[in-house]
């Protein structure tokens, strides 16, 4: 087997994963507006669908997914997260997201079995 060859099963590829997410926080969110009484609901469809498109994949993952959703009140938010693993085999994917009213940060860290 040549270098590199057969490594896009078995590598966290962040293009793939990013698709994912924005699949995921479009079907659920899209044009809505926030609401704080469907905050929970949100959040869990974000990351039940991603977890499932990810799974779908086949790839030998753990997979961590986490759902912010906060409303657009001029208020800051800030996040920040570090990891002990390796590089050659696990990932991580922060996408934000935002419409009028909301914006959604989605981060999965993938961990190979």
């Amino acid at each position: 087997m040549e270098e590199g060859e057969g490594t896009e099963e078995t590598t966290f590829v962040i293009e793939e994963v990013k698709q994912i997410i924005q699949e995921s926080v479009e079907n659920i969110l899209g044009a809505a507006s926030y609401q704080n009484n469907k905050v929970n609901q949100w959040t869990s469809g974000v990351v039940e669908q991603c977890l499932n498109n990810l799974t779908k994949l086949g790839k030998p993952f753990k997979y961590i997914v986490n759902c912010i959703i906060m409303q657009k009140t001029g208020a800051g938010l800030h996040t920040a997260s570090s990891c002990y693993w390796d590089n050659s085999t696990d990932g991580s994917c922060t996408i934000r997201w935002e419409n009028k009213t909301m914006y959604c940060v989605v981060v999965v860290y993938g961990l190979a079995i």
